[in-house]
Formats: C-alpha cells, sequence, structure tokens
C-alpha cells in the first residue's frame, strides 16, 4: 500500500511540474528521462532481463520521437535539420540495441546524446529568461494576431 501511495504522489507531483514547467525545464527533464531510460535498459541487457530492456527501450524511443516532433524548422531550419539527425540516429541505436540485444548501440546513443545534455544543463539562467521573454512576445503577437481577427469576423 505505501509503495503505491508513493507511486501515485510521484507521478502527481511529476505532472504538476510538466502543468507548469517552461519548454526549458520540459526539454530538461525529458532529456533525463531519456538517459535514465537507455542506462536501464544497459542494465537490463546486462542483466539479461529482456522485459525490461524492452520497456526501457520503448520508452526512451518515444520520450525522442517526442523529441524530434516538438522541433521548430520555421525559427531556425539548420538547427532543427541537426538535432533531427541526430535523434534519428539515437533511435536506429536503440533499434539496433533491441535486435541485437547487446549493450553497444545503447553506449553509441549515449555517447552522441551526453554532450547535448550536458550543454542544455549548462544554459545560463539569463539566457532562459531571454528566450522565455522571446516566447512570451511571440504568444502576446498571435494572441493580438487572433484577437484582431475575431474583431474582423475573419476566425
Amino acid at each position: 500500500m505505501y509503495g503505491r501511495n508513493l507511486r501515485a504522489y510521484r507521478n502527481t507531483s511529476v505532472s504538476a511540474e510538466i502543468a507548469v514547467a517552461d519548454p526549458y525545464v520540459l526539454t530538461k527533464m525529458l532529456y533525463q528521462g531519456v538517459f535514465e531510460r537507455l542506462a536501464q535498459a544497459k542494465g537490463a541487457i546486462e542483466r539479461g532481463d529482456l522485459e525490461t530492456k524492452a520497456k526501457k527501450l520503448s520508452s526512451a524511443t518515444a520520450i525522442i520521437e517526442n523529441l524530434k516532433n516538438t522541433l521548430d524548422f520555421k525559427r531556425n531550419a539548420a538547427i532543427a535539420q541537426n538535432f533531427s539527425d541526430i535523434y534519428d540516429y539515437m533511435l536506429e541505436r536503440i533499434a539496433d540495441a533491441a535486435v541485437m540485444i547487446n549493450p553497444k548501440p545503447i553506449d553509441e546513443a549515449l555517447q552522441i546524446f551526453l554532450p547535448i545534455k550536458q550543454a542544455w544543463d549548462n544554459i545560463p539562467l539569463a539566457a532562459q529568461q531571454e528566450a522565455a521573454a522571446i516566447r512570451s512576445q511571440d504568444a502576446d503577437s498571435v494572441e493580438f494576431q487572433n484577437t484582431a481577427s475575431l474583431a474582423r469576423g475573419t476566425i
């Protein structure tokens, strides 16, 4: 009973964090999730625990797909394409690890991913605040455009 209550509390806590988190924090949480699941999958392969391996690789794949789907090609196509290529490589290595039941492809995915995660974790607060201000301006601009369209009856 205690374990179930603790899991429910953790799930509620994570859901609450996500509900109020800015994109920087969400991405940081997703990066941490990928890192943890790949490490857990690697351990599962080394122990011969194929069920856990499958679950953790599937979860890591879902997170990476989510990250890939949030790339903004309109804002900076070159950077978005670079991240897309990195995510595709990681997905290929994860698929190889799943089929080969070998931790080496996971190590290769982590090797390319870890510097990105570390760089993200070390983004200065001032840069985070600047990005939040830009997002706020963009949101205000979209809201104003929608309000203007509504006033003209064009929505």
